[in-house]
């Protein structure tokens, strides 16, 4: 059985785990708690040394690292459920469109961002809050206009790669204060998800070190 090394509120943990359900791939999960620093020590800087979440530990001992490479992974050698479809121009956008999240929306409110700004620019939490609702928010004003509107998810009829990082942006832009009721197509995609069990159990508060 493979090992997920993630952490209940990490979203880049969420989407591996949405991915981990969609194919029906039962994993051992292992906590590493972010607010502790445990991502600091030796033991997991082994695992990864760029000190992050999540990390999917293979049968033989094989580490993977970065969210997307992973999805990437499971899709390449598990073929129920694909993640990505085989038109390539479709793929394109797919992958685009999860990439606006991934690199651009979601780097920018990592804890180890955020602490910074706190740190080194004398931030308080309310003006931090602040900072990062409003790139979410600019990412989501893109994703809301290239949703597709005949389709029951953002590009196809089935979750795909975009909703593994879709639904876990929907949750941190909610922390964050984001006003989701700008973005009815992003909200109509994710109560489409929503009522799937692989969504389901991939919830942060369904993670056995959620503050319970």
């Amino acid at each position: 059985m493979m090992t997920l090394y993630g952490y209940w509120r990490s979203s880049a943990s969420y989407r591996v785990r949405i991915a981990l359900g969609l194919k029906g791939i039962e994993v051992r999960h292992i906590p590493v708690n972010l607010r502790e620093g445990e991502q600091l020590l030796a033991e997991h800087s082994k695992r990864n040394p760029q000190g992050y979440l999540p990390v999917l530990e293979l049968e033989d001992g094989t580490r993977l690292t970065q969210s997307l490479a992973i999805l990437d992974y499971l899709d390449a050698t598990h073929s129920n459920h694909p993640l990505m479809p085989e038109d390539a121009i479709l793929r394109s956008r797919i992958l685009a469109a999860s990439l606006i999240i991934t690199s651009d929306i979601s780097p920018i409110q990592n804890l180890s961002v955020l602490k910074y700004i706190r740190a080194e620019h004398g931030q308080e939490d309310a003006g931090v809050k602040k900072w990062s609702a409003h790139w979410i928010a600019k990412g989501f004003e893109s994703l809301e206009k290239m949703a597709s509107p005949d389709t029951k998810f953002f590009y196809t009829d089935t979750p795909m790669f975009f909703e593994c990082c879709l639904v876990p942006q929907i949750y941190n832009a909610r922390r964050f204060g984001v006003d989701m009721d700008r973005f009815p197509n992003l909200l109509r995609v994710e109560n489409a998800c929503q009522s799937l069990e692989a969504f389901k159990t991939a919830l942060p508060e369904a993670q056995t070190d959620a503050p319970k």
